[in-house]
């Protein structure tokens, strides 16, 4: 995290709170940008990630804070995919799933590794996928706990748009989303771990 990272975070974060579609949705749909912040703040001095991770991180948040803003079902550039394709529903929330299992799997993986808890290239990327699909798992429970207590902004958190395989449908994407990051970037990762490892 350097003063770009943070700059590009907090004018994200306050762009996305001016005016949002509906506040107590932004707050539910940026609170996981926000921990996420605390903990990185938090845990830097004892274990500082990799430049890596911490782009994929702020990625994330900027998906996050977009989606907060809009709501999940009204992101304008999806509106006109939508349109311009005929699609049925808005699929922004789908990229959110996408990067829940892309963005997690590169964090697992490199605690995992630092760590040393697991050592075989195999047990490795299935513990990551296992856990990315925990999150992701958490994360439907978590919109499900919203969706009882607080009827006025379940639909726009859930952001079904009466899909009703969308709960299944989110995991499928965070499981594709942990297994292309695995495909994609693990040498890469390695570099960064490496480069990492050898400055501490």
């Amino acid at each position: 995290m350097n003063k770009t990272w943070l700059g590009v975070f907090f004018s994200a974060l306050i762009w996305s709170g001016i005016y949002p579609k509906d506040y107590l949705t932004w707050v539910l749909e940026a609170a996981p940008a926000m921990i996420a912040f605390i903990v990185l703040v938090r845990t830097r001095q004892k274990f500082r990630l990799t430049d890596l991770a911490y782009s994929l991180i702020l990625i994330h948040s900027l998906i996050l804070m977009i989606g907060a803003h809009y709501t999940y079902a009204e992101v304008p550039l999806f509106d006109w995919l939508k349109d311009t394709f005929n699609l049925d529903r808005n699929n922004y929330d789908k990229l959110g799933h996408f990067a829940q299992g892309f963005i997690p799997a590169i964090i697992a993986r490199e605690i995992l590794i630092r760590n040393h808890v697991v050592e075989s290239t195999k047990w490795l990327n299935f513990f990551v996928i296992c856990i990315c699909l925990a999150i992701s798992a958490f994360y439907e429970l978590i919109e499900w706990c919203v969706a009882l207590l607080s009827k006025e902004a379940a639909e726009a958190f859930l952001g079904t748009q009466g899909y009703i395989w969308d709960t299944q449908s989110d995991m499928a994407y965070a499981l594709l989303g942990a297994m292309l990051a695995l495909a994609l970037l693990s040498r890469i990762h390695d570099w960064y771990i490496n480069k990492l490892t050898a400055a501490e």
